[in-house]
């Protein structure tokens, strides 16, 4: 499956403005994020943008990058504005959106979401087991209900919530959210209304489950580093400092 990974990018963020452009050693997060994609192997890497700063960063580093309406609603609108643009034939059948925010992430994890899509999947993702019992309570922390336990590694995801879900004994599994989507997925998925779960618990991809799509996920061995806080940045940049 020929494989292209878009990662979004903007600089409307409230908690940490500038993110994707913030030093990391040197270097702007969004091309540590870049590099993280291009160590996965899997195909190019291209960053939507919505700002001409992040597009003469990504330039200027010598990575690719494509101009996009800043005004777009999500970032699954940005990268498919982005793919039509640079790719209208349809060469790439697996888009991968990456968020460009993950600057520590293990290139195996990027590669285990495009795996999720083996067994007939439209969207791949990837999960971790919570293993801190503040993380299962915690309405930021964004649970998947999969059948995951008994050494599986991938399974259909039956849900996702911010409630401590499923109910009774056994492992919970924190939702990661990097997507593989067949590109046929991705167009359907982006027309479609917002759904009445969606609205209720504020997560997109209860979109494409009540529109009948199938996301599979895939295990992890760990939850990467989300930045979004100056205290998210300082941990990235003592992640990296080696």
């Amino acid at each position: 499956m020929p494989t292209i990974i878009m990662i979004p990018s903007r600089l409307a963020a409230t908690r940490l403005p500038g993110k994707p452009l913030s030093d990391i050693h040197g270097r702007a997060m969004i091309l540590h994020c870049w590099d993280r994609a291009i160590a996965a192997d899997l195909g190019p890497v291209v960053v939507a943008c919505g700002d001409r700063e992040i597009y003469d960063t990504i330039e200027g580093a010598g990575a690719r990058a494509v101009m996009t309406d800043p005004d777009l609603p999500s970032g699954s609108d940005r990268i498919y504005a982005a793919l039509a643009e640079i790719d209208p034939d349809g060469s790439y059948d697996t888009v991968i959106n990456f968020q460009g925010d993950l600057p520590t992430i293990d290139p195996d994890a990027i590669r285990a979401a495009v795996t999720a899509l083996d067994d007939g999947a439209d969207i791949g993702t990837i999960a971790a087991r919570i293993v801190q019992q503040e993380e299962r309570d915690n309405p930021n922390v964004v649970k998947v209900c999969a059948a995951l336990e008994d050494n599986r590694t991938r399974a259909r995801a039956l849900y996702f919530s911010r409630a401590t879900v499923p109910a009774g004994d056994g492992d919970h599994f924190h939702h990661i959210g990097l997507y593989a989507y067949r590109r046929q997925a991705l167009a359907k998925f982006i027309t479609l209304p917002a759904g009445q779960l969606e609205k209720r618990e504020h997560l997109e991809q209860l979109r494409a489950l009540e529109a009948g799509m199938r996301i599979d996920v895939c295990l992890v061995d760990s939850v990467p580093l989300g930045v979004d806080t100056p205290d998210d940045l300082e941990k990235a940049r003592n992640l990296l400092a080696a």
